[in-house]
């Protein structure tokens, strides 16, 4: 079974018209960021930003998206055996699960849908999950894997010490795997956890340990570093490592090496970071994309990448596809895709 394929039949996006340029991020930080540092140090010339319109909604974008996936695919949503969904948390309705919502919204009845959350790694880690299940279930064939993301609600741009998130934004994604599709094959995949830092940074308020009050509810969900100097120190030295580490077994697991790698698929980053990687890997501009006119829509953007990347060119018949991903916790994952 090892031996039969799984590809990426299509995928789909949805992106909220509202936009932050990095001149408003500067003034939202009282200027302690100017705007030619937000434009050339963390990298936005501006991010997309939810409405306040229930479209823009976390569990809405992903359906949205979805429907988009649809449209693009022609694939009838009773097809679809499974959803996996990789929207975030946040979202409409506390402890309701957002791949049920998607399920009655795109009108997918014969599916079975559950939630899975990885932060921003969850769209690889969910690949990887629909691949192991189509390959495992012999009455499963098709699966949508597809969320939302808005964690840019939770962001004060007073607080620098968050300003690695500055970056956040919104938006929706999804992507179809189907057994048995011989095209843009989703090859080897790998992913490390290091759960040494998992309480560094996170919402603070709002969970058992410090349920919401009168005195602390402005703080509920905010995104803070609760442990800098712990996180810091462990992403210096381990986080580029821990990501090359995935990159090579990926393409260790496919029969590949980094020579192989025509498109690098990767979330949005600080410009260093990203100028870095490629020159680590031996890869040019034109053979990836940076997301500075969308910021870190979380797990969307590797949907997004590949999406631009089409596009534009830049990944076409025979384009093997790197697509990395990091998340807070903390996560690292790469697989491999054959285009075409």
């Amino acid at each position: 079974m090892n031996n039969v394929p799984v590809g990426i039949v299509g995928i789909g996006v949805y992106l909220p018209d509202n936009y932050m340029t990095a001149k408003e991020i500067s003034e939202a930080t009282g200027g302690t960021w100017s705007e030619d540092a937000v434009i050339n140090k963390l990298g936005i010339r501006q991010k997309r930003i939810p409405s306040d319109k229930p479209c823009d909604g976390t569990q809405e974008m992903g359906a949205l998206a979805a429907l988009d996936c649809l449209k693009n695919t022609g694939i009838d949503p009773m097809e679809i055996d499974a959803i996996l969904c990789f929207g975030e948390e946040w979202k409409e309705y506390p402890l309701t699960t957002s791949a049920c919502y998607i399920q009655d919204r795109i009108g997918a009845r014969r599916a079975w849908g559950i939630d899975v959350q990885n932060r921003c790694c969850t769209t690889v880690s969910a690949m990887k999950l629909a691949k192991d299940i189509l390959l495992a279930d012999d009455e499963c064939n098709t699966i949508l894997v597809a969320g939302g993301y808005r964690n840019c609600d939770f962001i004060d741009f007073t607080d620098s010490g968050v300003s690695f998130m500055f970056n956040l934004g919104a938006g929706g994604g999804a992507l179809i795997l189907r057994k048995g599709y011989e095209k843009n094959q989703l090859l080897g995949t790998h992913i490390m956890t290091d759960g040494s830092v998992v309480h560094t940074c996170g919402s603070k308020v709002g969970g058992i340990v410090e349920p919401v009050t009168a005195e602390n509810v402005s703080e509920f969900g905010m995104l803070r570093l609760m442990d800098s100097p712990k996180m810091k120190g462990m992403l210096n030295s381990t986080s580029m490592p821990n990501w090359y580490h995935c990159i090579d077994e990926a393409l260790r697991k496919s029969g590949m090496t980094r020579k192989d790698i025509g498109y690098l698929d990767i979330l949005h980053i600080k410009r260093s970071g990203h100028k870095a990687m490629l020159a680590d890997l031996g890869l040019t501009e034109d053979q990836t994309i940076y997301l500075e006119d969308y910021g870190h829509i979380g797990q969307v953007d590797q949907i997004l990448s590949l999406k631009l990347a089409l596009e534009q060119g830049k990944v076409k018949d025979g384009t093997v596809i790197s697509m990395i991903a990091a998340g807070i916790g903390y996560t690292w994952a790469a697989n491999v895709i054959k285009w075409g």
